[in-house]
C-alpha cells in the first residue's frame, strides 16, 4: 500500500485540474486547492509513516 501512496496527490491534483478546466476557472484562481491537496496528502503520508514506526512494520517494506 505504501508503494501506491504517492498516487494520492497525483490523482487528487489531476481531478482538481479537470474540475477547474471543466468549470472554466483559471489555474491561478485554483492554486489554493492544489496547496490544500498537497498539505492533506503530506498529513496522510505522515500519519501512515508514524503508524509504521509505532507498530514496527518497517521491516515489511
Amino acid at each position: 500500500m505504501m508503494r501506491l501512496l504517492f498516487l494520492l496527490p497525483v490523482l487528487l491534483c489531476f481531478g482538481w485540474f479537470y474540475f477547474l478546466r471543466a468549470n472554466g476557472v483559471p489555474l491561478k484562481q485554483g492554486k489554493r486547492g492544489f496547496i490544500y491537496i498537497l498539505v492533506f496528502s503530506t498529513l496522510v503520508l505522515g500519519f501512515f509513516l508514524l503508524m509504521m514506526y509505532v507498530t514496527g512494520s518497517f521491516d515489511s517494506l
